[in-house]
């Protein structure tokens, strides 16, 4: 049995439906993502978890339970806001202790209870400072002491790193992983950053206008996307749609404007006539000033429409006679040399027929 069960759950704001008959199970010791875009429920449904709203219907089980007449406070998980909601005028321990207090935990138990979690998050020493006088990073990480320190089965987190700068959101992500791991209960965690749901979590539920469109490991998320929104909403991704021409041997044949037939690797048994689509990561498509030896069975001409330096790799976007454009990136293999192309450039652009992914419609 899984820790907890999502059935059907359904929140209504007058005539708009933010979670639409939504069904999910998590695991326990799971790092879960609620992942989409604003407006997409993820947040509401994080929400009714907590017990902070309630469902029109359907039910949410917590190991078999359900929670339906169960308050915020009574329930075995607690939230950490992308706000922290620290009390400014109490000290890092009088912040930790308060869901203690408000438990009513003997106060001969609490101070062991305050270190052992301070420890959980690496803030041993901080107890007497006040939020003011602590970073962002840090107190975030009071927040998840204060979630954590009445010892709950789930922990709730609503876009904890999203006011962090870059840098310090990439060293909490890694410290999150490993608390998680530490503490071994649950988290489910909510964020419309892609980047950050492909390297934090067990599963990603993807969420758009109210229903789960796929839930998946992120490998798969990201190499087998189920819908059109999926493939674009995460990470980059070229989209090809147009009429099948043709189905055989395990390749169908798309006839996409402007660009000609595109062949992709499937095992659909869709018909010629349907509508299809291949998803395609740029990092899966070669490029080059003129075609090699061994050209794979997708091969088209171009000029480099832009380029865009991102350290590591560049992407180039390539126009085709036809008007498509077809998005690549190229390992900048030497230090120091920003492109391998200038824009105006015409190149060959190509690829296998297994490198995209073929999605019905």
């Amino acid at each position: 049995m899984a820790l907890l069960d999502i059935k059907g759950v359904t929140r209504r704001f007058g005539d708009f439906t933010a979670v639409d008959n939504v069904s999910l199970s998590i695991e326990a010791g799971e790092f879960f993502t609620l992942l989409g875009p604003s407006g997409c429920g993820k947040t509401t449904l994080l929400r009714m978890i907590a017990g902070f709203d309630l469902p029109d219907a359907g039910r949410i089980l917590l190991n078999g339970e359900d929670l339906a007449d169960r308050p915020p406070e009574l329930r075995p998980v607690r939230t950490v806001f992308q706000s922290y909601a620290l009390f400014p005028h109490m000290t890092v321990e009088g912040n930790v202790a308060f869901p203690l207090r408000m438990a009513k935990v003997p106060a001969t138990e609490r101070p062991a209870r305050i270190q052992a979690a301070l420890e959980d998050v690496r803030l041993v020493g901080f107890d007497k400072r006040y939020p003011h006088e602590l970073s962002g990073g840090q107190k975030q990480r009071v927040a998840i002491a204060r979630a954590l320190v009445t010892h709950p089965t789930m922990l709730l987190l609503d876009e904890p790193l999203a006011a962090l700068d870059a840098k310090l959101r990439e060293e909490l992500q890694i410290e999150l992983i490993s608390l998680q791991k530490e503490v071994g209960i649950a988290f489910v965690y909510v964020t419309h950053d892609q980047t950050e749901a492909l390297a934090l979590s067990h599963r990603i539920a993807v969420m758009n206008r109210g229903r789960v469109e796929q839930l998946d490991e992120p490998s798969r998320i990201y190499g087998f996307p189920q819908t059109k929104f999926v493939a674009d909403f995460i990470g980059q991704c070229n989209l090809y749609s147009g009429p099948v021409t043709a189905n055989a041997g395990g390749v169908v044949t798309i006839d996409v404007a402007g660009l000609g037939p595109v062949r992709v690797a499937a095992t659909s048994s869709i018909a010629p006539g349907a509508g299809g689509t291949v998803a395609l990561r740029p990092e899966k498509t070669r490029i080059a000033a003129a075609a090699p030896q061994d050209t794979p069975d997708n091969h088209y001409r171009g000029t480099i429409a832009a380029l865009r330096y991102m350290g590591d790799v560049t992407v180039y976007i390539v126009e085709t006679p036809g008007g498509t454009r077809i998005e690549a990136l190229l390992a900048n293999s030497q230090s120091g040399r920003a492109k391998f192309f200038e824009v105006g450039d015409t190149v060959e652009m190509s690829w296998s027929v297994d490198a995209g992914h073929f999605l019905a419609e």
